[in-house]
């Protein structure tokens, strides 16, 4: 089975970086990564959006890293499975 996820952080300011700590936490099992934002100028959004795709067999640990990042206020957490 593949698992794709996408994470969007409301406010990048204050939910970036605990993102990012889960994110390195749980690196191992991430296979692809990818992160988007909207950028006008020298102006960066507050808004982003990261993809990640998972390595199979890691099931129970993408479970474990959606949960936490389901508990920031700012995180919307959707995943896909294939």
């Amino acid at each position: 089975m593949r698992i794709i996820m996408g994470i969007q952080i409301e406010d990048r300011d204050s939910d970036a970086v605990r993102v990012q700590e889960l994110l390195t936490k749980h690196g191992c099992i991430i296979k692809t990564r990818l992160g988007l934002h909207e950028a006008a100028g020298t102006m960066c959004s507050s808004k982003g959006l990261i993809i990640l795709e998972f390595v199979s067999g890691s099931d129970n640990e993408v479970s474990e890293l959606e949960a936490e990042l389901n508990k920031l206020k700012n995180v919307l957490v959707r995943r896909m499975e294939f």
